[in-house]
């Protein structure tokens, strides 16, 4: 005979959060400070204190974090960026 057990214990589940991932838009000796402003306040709808202190970032550190999220969505922001002519890579954020 066999005695099944009054309640089923089941271990618990913990939600695994992927990591986030980061576009980063690196400086290149083609681009003009005014226009690399213009993509990030066109493209990721930043304003214009955002945008421009993103360009000097990428001007004078040669390179910015200019967003984050799912890895799909830093593949379309990537895209977008070599679309507008800018340098700009993905990887796992830290």
């Amino acid at each position: 005979m066999s005695v099944a057990p009054a309640e089923v214990v089941r271990p618990e589940t913990s939600e695994v959060t992927e990591r986030a991932w980061i576009t980063i838009v690196w400086n290149d000796p083609v681009n003009l400070m005014s226009y690399v402003t213009f993509v990030f306040m066109e493209y990721f709808r930043y304003d214009r204190a955002k945008a421009e202190r993103l360009m000097l970032d990428v001007h004078e550190k040669g390179r910015a974090l200019v967003s984050t999220g799912t890895r799909e969505e830093m593949e379309r922001d990537v895209t977008a960026m070599h679309g507008y002519g800018l340098w700009a890579t993905m990887q796992k954020d830290d």
